[in-house]
This record gives C-alpha cells, sequence and structure tokens, in this order.
C-alpha cells in the first residue's frame, strides 16, 4: 500500500496558511482584494480554483509572489489530472521509442 501525499486544494492552504493565522476573515479577505466574497468562499471550499486575476490580487495583498499562487494552484491540477489519467498515460510512448521502432 502506497503513502500517498494527499493533493491539498490551493484553498485549504488559503485558509490554513493564511487567513487563520492572520486572523483575516474571508470577508474581509474579499473587501480588501475586490474579489466577490462568494469567488473566495467557493476557493476556500474547493470548489473553484485560483485564476490568474485571483493570483495577482492575492499576491499584492499578502505580499508574496503570483508565481506562488499560481504553482498551487498548477500542483494540484496536475495531481488530479495525473491521477485521473494515470492508466492512459502509461499507454503513451516516448516519442525516442516511436522513433526508433
Amino acid at each position: 500500500m502506497k503513502n500517498k501525499i494527499p493533493n491539498v486544494h490551493p484553498g485549504e492552504i488559503l485558509s490554513e496558511e493564511f487567513l487563520k493565522p492572520m486572523e483575516i476573515t474571508p470577508y474581509r479577505l474579499a473587501k480588501e482584494t475586490r474579489i466577490p466574497a462568494t469567488r473566495v468562499s467557493d476557493i476556500i471550499n474547493g470548489k473553484r480554483g485560483i485564476s490568474a486575476d485571483t493570483a495577482l490580487r492575492f499576491s499584492k495583498f499578502f505580499g508574496n509572489s503570483v508565481d506562488f499562487w499560481m504553482g498551487i494552484q498548477d500542483e494540484f491540477e496536475i495531481r488530479e489530472q495525473r491521477e485521473k489519467l494515470g492508466k492512459e498515460l502509461a499507454k503513451i510512448r516516448n516519442y525516442k521509442d516511436v522513433v526508433s521502432a
């Protein structure tokens, strides 16, 4: 049995690593970043990802990079797709194997 590291949604990182320690409510984040409160709520609840627009606003507010926010979103999506497409991806041959055949 594999010990698999869970795929953590960016909204959980936002909530646990930023909002809770900084004592910022989702409503306050929405207000300060001029993002609709429903979007912030959906991100925190794992119903929505972080778009480039949202990443720009979060990076400005929290003082970190856009690449951080886009990176955690990309990593989440890649892991989701890798899990979903695992068997199909295993059937794809490498370019070098194709041209040498």
